[in-house]
């Protein structure tokens, strides 16, 4: 049986057991569509050796290690899978690893660029107090830019100040909002979303009362962040990496800032001990007469 037939059955298997993201699913599909090619132009099977001389092509042409990493990822879980289907005897990627990564540090806001972001939105304006209750929950919630603007009404308890969040795989949490996230968000309810007349049940929503999109998430972002003078490439998830390094830095518990992120690994929270001891260091070097 030819690889190339086995890519839509593996796909809905990965959908429907494991609930992967509509944009991870289109990814393995591109990452299998084009490892089918390369077996076909080279007439092999798939071999671990070719395996391996195919992901050093891949790194040769300039893709990047996440990239080959993911693939890597797609192609053992493929391969997995159509072993238990029985469609193979062997499983070529049972030993096969992701290239080495250099492991980079997020970007994030001190806490005195936060501080002036939220309040650069103007009150005034249906779309300003839209984006203040944006920016405040993003930085409350740490969530993700697309969790965000798939939030929906019902998920809001703004009584209690929580939220439920759906992150990845479909996995549901709970996260306070905080005062000042709250008091913004019942403002936007209250006083500025009624009146673009919105047909849909999201929080978020367009000047035409259409679901926000993550890309109009982005452009308001910058756009507040360039008013304040905030250099760099600024995106929501900046404010997600602040949400995370901030608690730390003021003494939360590494469990807890996995819950509130989602994280299903407690080692992808890990990074921001580093990002903390990072700044400390910084901090020392700059202010301290013998740094």
């Amino acid at each position: 049986m030819k690889l190339n037939s086995l890519v839509d059955p593996f796909l809905d298997a990965a959908w429907s057991e494991r609930g992967l993201a509509a944009q991870t699913l289109e990814a393995y599909r591109q990452d299998l569509d084009h490892f089918c090619t390369y077996l076909q132009s080279i007439q092999c099977p798939p071999e671990r050796a070719v395996l391996m001389d195919y992901l050093s092509q891949r790194l040769r042409d300039g893709m990047a290690v996440s990239s080959v990493t993911r693939q890597v990822s797609c192609l053992r879980q493929f391969f997995a899978w159509a072993q238990r289907q029985g469609h193979l005897r062997a499983n070529p990627t049972t030993d096969l690893l992701p290239p080495a990564r250099v492991r980079r540090l997020p970007h994030l806001l001190s806490e005195s660029e936060v501080r002036e972001l939220l309040v650069r939105p103007d009150p005034a304006s249906v779309l300003g107090l839209r984006d203040r209750a944006i920016l405040e929950a993003l930085y409350a919630t740490g969530m993700r830019v697309s969790e965000l603007v798939e939030l929906t009404l019902s998920r809001l308890n703004l009584t209690r100040g929580l939220v439920r969040i759906i992150g990845k795989g479909g996995r549901e949490r709970l996260v306070p909002l905080g005062d000042p996230a709250r008091e913004a968000i019942e403002r936007w309810l209250h006083q500025g979303r009624p009146s673009l007349q919105p047909g849909n049940d999201r929080v978020f929503v367009s000047r035409r009362g259409l679901p926000l999109s993550r890309q109009a998430v982005w452009q308001r972002i910058r756009l507040h962040a360039r008013a304040c003078g905030i250099v760099g490439n600024i995106h929501p998830h900046r404010l997600r990496h602040s949400f995370a390094t901030h608690l730390l830095d003021h003494g939360a518990d590494l469990r807890a800032v996995q819950m509130l992120l989602g994280h299903a690994d407690l080692a992808t929270t890990q990074i921001y001990t580093h990002v903390s001891r990072a700044r400390l260091k910084s901090l020392y070097a700059a202010h301290h007469p013998r740094g």
